[in-house]
């Protein structure tokens, strides 16, 4: 099985056979036919209504869509011990690193790398250089450039972005939104945001049937509490839900390191947003990576591929060479926090979303970390079978793109993920990362991987300065 590469005149698939252009005209062995172009047949697929896997009878595809048909031009025969899940969501996704000096967006190779293991879809939850990532988007929407549907932010709303104003007027934040609207920003990302202007943000993204997700705060000096950013309609919250248990005397993560499940005030801040139809997007292991990867004492940060193959041998020296990051005790105590609390939020209906939110500097992956938050959902309370659907069919509401994704149904985008081994008997088993179909262009995961080996970063130290 091989994936597709561009040729100049369309993206050429190889796919066991399968040979089509995508994009370009109708190649060798493409004749008008009823069959589909492909059919997925054995296995076990999973259903994101009942969340327990069926047998696969046959996943018909055409088009970049699955279909109703019996039979195909080609045909993949999977074994019994091979499962199908929807294309996994990233609601927090960042294509960004910081190997040297500054963080920046790396443009080539974070795509192959989320798309192998198994994302389909990503939302860059926050964007350094906004116009790159858009002409990215464009590249893979056009099958130039191979990687998960790209769900564009545009730039920060708020103090997180370089020459963000505080006094800006309402028309031009309002315009602000129309322009990244019209660019083709599919939502929007605030961060050390004022009140004000959270709720003109909000107010304008909702006219273009845009989403709105937060990173807030506790109200303390100016920042605004998820509970009022739930009532001024935002979508989706980020890290923590705040309440009344974050008081505005102290910042949000002074607050977050003592949260309990079990308090009123926890209980209330959960029900507020079950109430409001309210996505949290908890990136539960974001702050691990910050201070508590030592895989001997955290399982859920070790290699089951040794990431660090993938920047090149530079970087990897660099790496070597840097003094070992001592983990900041605030976020482990931030992460301790998270972890004992999921379990309540879930449990009181609370609507979880995945994000990975992680910025690489040399070690772990955010594409590969897509399977840690899964595995830190499920070890700390979260049953298997809703951890599937947080990744796939919640991711989709949430975004708002749940007519084309987030299940696997006909008129649907064809993304699929097939792996090896049973995830509702180990969630670990979604690293088993085989096949990855995205709008119906088939790819091996390996040879996906094996594309970045080697290449990821700066090649020397020459090119370092632009890093």
């Amino acid at each position: 099985m091989k994936y597709g590469h561009w040729n100049g005149f369309g993206l050429l698939v190889v796919a066991m056979g399968l040979v089509c252009i995508i994009g370009g005209e109708v190649a060798m062995g493409m004749q008008e036919t009823e069959d589909a172009d492909l059919l997925v047949k054995g296995g076990h697929r999973f259903d994101v209504e009942s969340g327990s896997f069926k047998p696969n009878d046959g996943i018909a595809i055409r088009d970049g869509k699955f279909v109703q048909a019996k039979s195909a031009l080609k045909t993949i025969e999977l074994k019994d011990d091979q499962y199908l899940l929807p294309g996994l969501i990233d609601c927090h996704a960042h294509y960004n690193v910081r190997l040297i000096r500054r963080r920046r967006e790396e443009f080539h190779y974070m795509p192959i790398l989320y798309l192998a293991n198994g994302a389909t879809v990503t939302f860059s939850c926050g964007e350094f250089d906004p116009e790159s990532m858009m002409k990215m988007r464009k590249r893979i929407a056009s099958g130039e450039q191979i990687g998960p549907r790209l769900i564009t932010s545009g730039p920060y709303f708020g103090r997180a972005r370089p020459g963000w104003r505080v006094d800006m007027s309402e028309q031009e934040i309002r315009d602000e939104v129309d322009f990244w609207a019209k660019a083709g920003s599919g939502g929007f990302k605030a961060k050390s945001i004022d009140a004000r202007a959270l709720k003109i943000l909000i107010d304008q993204a909702h006219k273009h049937e845009l989403t709105v997700t937060g990173h807030l705060g506790s109200g303390f000096r100016g920042s605004v509490n998820p509970r009022d950013a739930v009532m001024m309609g935002i979508d989706r919250v980020e890290h923590f839900l705040g309440g009344d248990a974050m008081p505005d005397s102290v910042s949000a993560y002074e607050s977050l390191q003592n949260i309990q499940a079990g308090t009123p005030e926890y209980k209330k801040i959960c029900q507020h947003f079950f109430d409001n139809d309210v996505f949290y997007d908890c990136t539960l292991t974001a702050y691990g990576y910050l201070g508590e990867t030592t895989p001997e004492t955290h399982e859920e940060y070790e290699y089951w591929i040794d990431e660090r193959e993938f920047f090149t041998p530079y970087i990897q020296e660099v790496a070597r060479n840097r003094k070992p990051m001592k983990g900041m005790e605030i976020y482990q105590r931030v992460y301790r926090a998270k972890q004992k609390t999921i379990e309540a939020f879930f449990n009181a209906g609370g609507k979880i979303t995945l994000g990975t939110d992680h910025v690489s500097n040399g070690n772990h992956l955010p594409g590969f970390g897509v399977h840690r938050e899964l595995d830190a959902l499920v070890r700390n309370g979260i049953p298997a079978a809703d951890a599937l659907k947080i990744a796939t069919i919640n991711g989709a509401k949430a975004l708002k793109i749940d007519k084309d994704h987030g299940s696997i149904e006909v008129g649907k985008a064809a993304d699929l993920v097939i792996i090896t081994g049973n995830p509702l008997e180990n969630i670990r088993n979604t690293r088993n990362v085989q096949t990855v179909v995205r709008a119906g262009v088939v790819y091996d995961a390996a040879e996906l991987l094996a594309q970045v080996k080697g290449k990821l970063g700066p090649a020397s130290e020459e090119e370092a300065s632009e890093w």
